[in-house]
């Protein structure tokens, strides 16, 4: 059998490649389910699962958010009181997978980048 997987291995290297994609998938909302399991108003780790997105389409997602919410700091210390184009912004980084209004209310009841997501959700509903 081990003779077998190894010829498979060598012959179709972009299935394994797409297998193994899909197992990370898996163990990755698996390990969400799991803290799901224990607080289970943990809207946007259900949501990432729901969405099927990956861990690294979650890490580039938290990075814009970073981004964001260091240049809404940055614009409220320079007296700014609107931020309608830093919701534009927002919705133009925004990957493809994921709806706008679901992903600010997702963040605010979890409670992440909540002072970004406060602000951008004046603007979910004039979108």
């Amino acid at each position: 059998m081990n003779i077998k997987v190894l010829i498979w291995n060598e012959v179709n290297p972009v299935e394994n490649h797409e297998l193994l994609n899909k197992i990370q998938l898996l163990e990755y909302h698996q390990r969400l389910l799991l803290t799901l399991i224990n607080n289970p108003k943990q809207d946007f780790y259900r949501m990432i699962i729901e969405k099927g997105l990956s861990e690294q389409e979650v890490r580039e997602f938290m990075q814009i958010c970073d981004e964001l919410s260091i240049k809404m700091e940055e614009q409220k210390a320079e007296g700014f009181i609107y931020f309608q184009p830093l919701f534009t912004e927002f919705l133009y980084l925004l990957p493809d997978k994921l709806d706008s209004k679901e992903v600010i209310l997702a963040c605010s009841s979890q409670g992440l980048y909540l002072p970004l997501m406060k602000e951008l959700n004046k603007y979910i509903y004039a979108d």
